[in-house]
């Protein structure tokens, strides 16, 4: 029962990858499972290495390196809190190094000032520089380079 040998190596290959994430071992499980099926329909060793080979060197050649590039693409939308980095919001009270209002994409957020030596007043303009909890950091626009 050559198949079952190969089955245990794809499952102690498939426990090796859970844990390290570098994604060989699975590629190297999935070889494992090509030569099992192999094995299962009665060919012999040496044609089982072969397509153990095969397998893999097509897996480590071919497939990951368009995963590893693919896994390192930051997503193409943002979403939540991320997604209003960079938006257009309105002061709707003072904005200081402590506290403020702000009315962001229609909810009112509470704010404070990026540089804390600025005042911004109600009615200007500023962009979301970045989210800390519930509280947007702004910096006036006409302040922007």
């Amino acid at each position: 029962m050559p198949w079952f040998v190969w089955l245990l190596a794809a499952a102690a290959l498939g426990v090796a990858e859970f844990f390290t994430l570098t994604l060989v071992f699975g590629l190297l499980a999935g070889a494992a499972l090509v030569a099992a099926v192999v094995a299962g329909v009665g060919i012999g060793l040496l044609g089982q290495l072969v397509a153990l080979a095969a397998a893999a060197a097509a897996g480590l050649v071919i497939v990951r390196p368009v995963a590893m590039r693919h896994l390192a693409q930051q997503p193409l939308t943002r979403e939540g809190s991320d997604a209003l980095i960079g938006k257009r919001a309105e002061v709707m009270q003072e904005v200081t190094a402590t506290h403020g209002l702000i009315k962001l994409s229609g909810e009112e957020w509470s704010a404070r000032a990026l540089d804390e030596s600025l005042v911004i007043p109600v009615g200007a303009l500023v962009d979301v520089m970045e989210i800390e909890g519930a509280t947007a950091i702004v910096y006036p626009r006409e302040l922007l380079p």
